[in-house]
């Protein structure tokens, strides 16, 4: 089930809060190790302010946990998460982490939906991770450094996601793929 509420954003607030608190940082000291503004983390922690699915990870690696425990409700001990961490301008347009482990590397699933003319930007996570790509339904333009690429449902892909890259429904109907992302020790 799917959590489908913008409850995430409460998540982190407490999450973050709690785990500056167990590792005794200020939220300076926090924004200093994390290259995130002080700002940025009182609006995290009071739950008023958005932030990018790479910048929470950065913030999540500092803090000693894995993005889907930063995102999660602290109670929640099941890897199954399925919880919806960031929502475009279309109400279609959304990405759930689905399912998340942690073993020697980061493993992550997640279930992307994209609305025609809608598109997210990442940042680019840091050396050593990958993204595979599967669409399931629609087609994604995916700009990465060395050029554009057209998928449809069927195509996969996997690239290194230590770049900047745009997903983008240029299409006319719903994009639905699966993102899998590999990296960390």
């Amino acid at each position: 089930m799917t959590q489908e509420t913008d409850g995430v954003l409460e998540y982190v607030a407490a999450n973050v809060k709690r785990l500056r608190a167990q590792h005794n940082l200020s939220q300076q000291a926090l924004a200093d190790k994390s290259g995130i503004s002080r700002r940025m983390v009182a609006g995290l922690e009071n739950g008023s302010t958005n932030i990018s699915l790479a910048k929470l990870a950065q913030l999540a690696a500092v803090l000693g946990v894995s993005f889907a425990q930063i995102v999660s409700p602290s109670e929640t001990e099941s890897h199954h998460r399925n919880i919806l961490t960031w929502r475009g301008t279309h109400p279609e347009s959304k990405a759930v982490l689905c399912c998340s482990l942690t073993t020697t590397q980061q493993v992550e699933l997640w279930m992307w939906s994209l609305a025609p003319n809608d598109g997210y930007l990442a940042e680019p996570d840091p050396e050593g991770w990958h993204e595979l790509l599967h669409i399931i339904d629609g087609e994604l333009t995916l700009e990465l450094s060395d050029g554009t690429h057209l998928l449809v449902a069927g195509d996969s892909l996997v690239y290194s996601s230590a770049q900047t890259l745009r997903y983008q429904n240029n299409g006319s109907t719903l994009l639905r793929f699966v993102r899998s992302v590999v990296g960390g020790s």
